[in-house]
């Protein structure tokens, strides 16, 4: 099996190339049709390392998303696979995705791409990555991509259980109406406290779990870990998101849940929420880890050919 990869490795590019092609007239045919043709993942090494790996943290996302909006389906209207596909058909079991895919494209795509860019910031003067480290590139990471995509997450939540926000346009209208675009964010602090540790310890543990394992299964065990050790802030997040019009304090949600439920109700929906997003965590870091080792075989094959091609290329030039 491969050695893990690293941010270090694959943060610092080798020089940027675009090829200028040689005289058609002393070559059967240009080298970047033959170097296609003989390598493909070489074309990699042609495109800007950070479009490569923000691309693969959006695509993992969307795969992992679409491969499991099945069991999405059934956590949202609570229904079993079997009552899915007699009501509805075999569709069915996708309906809705293409909102789940857009929400999710820009922050799988930023938290996975800002993971990288943060462990390579976090190296101490010796280029180490120390578990403390990690642990915090992976907490920065999280709260970086709920930033930047908190208000979509927030939307989702009011449609799937607010009767009076049934579309997207009445969502955005309510809750303007509600609180301007403070709305919009209402229990961010909350999602900061929850997904820092959450995303700590779900990215750092696939990092650390043995190499030998498969990659979905590392990507399963790792989003175990998170999920059994944050879940009760997750629950508390949405307590807080779905109260509309209200701003409560975190301890304040949190001590109204263990009064109403007891400490089981920190815990409430767990099975469901984990039979959805463990498969889908798994797929998503299988799928970027495949592409991050797709993206150093093809820097290294355009290396090789590059340099069994030497007399056919040109000057190099940066990505446009």
């Amino acid at each position: 099996m491969p050695p893990r990869l690293e941010a270090a490795t694959l943060l610092h590019p080798p020089p940027s190339v675009l090829f200028e092609l040689c005289d058609s007239r002393e070559h059967d045919s240009p080298p970047l049709l033959r170097l296609a043709s003989r390598r493909p993942l070489a074309l990699l090494a042609l495109v800007p390392r950070p479009l490569v790996l923000f691309t693969a943290g959006a695509l993992s996302g969307a795969i992992a998303k679409s491969l499991t909006a099945p069991l999405d389906r059934v956590k949202i209207l609570l229904q079993s696979l079997i009552a899915i596909g007699r009501e509805e058909g075999l569709r069915g079991y996708w309906k809705g995705n293409l909102p789940q895919i857009l929400r999710v494209v820009p922050y799988s795509a930023a938290q996975l791409y800002s993971y990288e860019v943060f462990k390579h910031a976090f190296r101490d003067g010796e280029g180490r990555l120390t578990v403390p480290r990690r642990l915090a590139a992976g907490a920065c990471a999280g709260m970086a991509a709920t930033l930047l995509t908190y208000p979509l997450d927030t939307l989702r939540l009011r449609i799937a259980v607010d009767p009076a926000c049934r579309t997207l346009a009445g969502a955005v209208a309510v809750l303007a109406r509600e609180g301007s675009g403070a709305a919009f964010y209402r229990g961010l602090g909350a999602s900061m406290m929850g997904i820092a540790p959450y995303m700590a310890l779900e990215l750092s543990s696939y990092d650390l779990l043995p190499p030998a394992l498969p990659s979905f299964a590392r990507g399963f065990l790792a989003a175990l870990i998170a999920t059994v050790s944050c879940y009760p802030l997750d629950t508390v997040r949405r307590h807080i998101q779905l109260s509309a019009g209200k701003s409560i304090a975190w301890h304040v949600a949190a001590g109204g849940i263990v009064r109403s439920d007891g400490v089981v109700g920190l815990y409430r929906g767990f099975i469901p929420n984990s039979l959805k997003n463990l498969p889908n965590k798994g797929v998503k870091l299988s799928v970027f880890d495949a592409a991050k080792k797709a993206l150093v075989a093809g820097e290294l094959a355009y290396e090789e050919e590059k340099a069994a091609m030497h007399d056919d290329l040109a000057t190099f030039a940066r990505p446009l």
